[in-house]
């Protein structure tokens, strides 16, 4: 089965800056579309960033010109780098990949467990 699986999170102050990382392991054929999803307390999962097979790249525009979302295919890794953190980007990230695990079959969508961000002084 497929697991996807983050680290990077972690604690940082204003202004600082955190790396996560979403490895993907297990029966994989394919993966297209991947993304980063944050949640915080008290409210609804938001879309961060996705970048596709090509490298083609969005944002929400709350992140816009202080994240960076990348992908490394040999490794079924996708990273978002946090630059300028402000505490309202306090919140778990979640990672999801769209994955294919056999040959001439869709992807369907897999979902990380998520990594805990804190900004705070």
């Amino acid at each position: 089965q497929v697991q996807l699986v983050e680290s990077g999170g972690g604690l940082v102050q204003p202004g600082g800056s955190l790396r996560l990382s979403c490895a993907a392991s297990g029966s994989i054929v394919r993966i297209d579309a991947m993304g980063w999803y944050r949640q915080a307390p008290g409210k609804q999962r938001e879309l961060v960033a996705t970048i596709t097979r090509g490298g083609n790249t969005n944002y929400a525009d709350s992140v816009k010109g202080r994240f960076t979302i990348s992908r490394d295919n040999a490794k079924n890794t996708v990273y978002l780098q946090m630059n300028s953190l402000k505490p309202e980007d306090t919140a778990v990230y979640i990672c999801k990949q769209e994955i294919a695990r056999t040959l001439l079959v869709t992807t369907r969508d897999y979902w990380g467990q998520g990594t805990q961000v804190t900004v705070s002084s």
